[in-house]
């Protein structure tokens, strides 16, 4: 049985959270699921350019851990562009660095120790 996942810091949550091959009408497409950790994931490595170490650092998660979510939000996105496929960005476990949210599993407590309130995960 796997662990459970831990939660992850982000930045902002994506303000556009559907893409689709324009011409196609939504209900005939399939859809490809990205969780907001890997648009995240995609974010700081791809756009902001920054190194794997310091992405995983700045995610709250190790080196290893953030190469395997990048893997697979890069494999989800070329499934999406080279299938004709639908993307939706949605779900994970993650709270907003800004807000200070506590993790529900990193035991209710803030980036500084100090119990959060606010959204523990990303709205769906």
């Amino acid at each position: 049985m796997p662990r459970p996942p831990r939660c992850r810091w982000i930045d902002n949550l994506p303000t556009v959270v559907y893409f689709k091959p324009r011409g196609i009408p939504a209900a005939l497409l399939e859809e490809v699921v990205l969780s907001v950790d890997e648009f995240e994931a995609l974010r700081l490595a791809d756009r902001d350019g920054l190194y794997q170490e310091e992405a995983a650092a700045r995610m709250g998660v190790s080196r290893q851990t953030f190469g395997r979510i990048l893997e697979s939000a890069h494999r989800k996105t070329a499934e999406a562009l080279t299938g004709g496929k639908a993307l939706r960005i949605e779900g994970g476990e993650v709270a907003m660095r800004a807000l200070e949210a506590a993790c529900p599993s990193r035991g209710g407590r803030g980036r500084r120790g100090r119990g959060g309130a606010g959204p523990k995960e990303a709205p769906r």
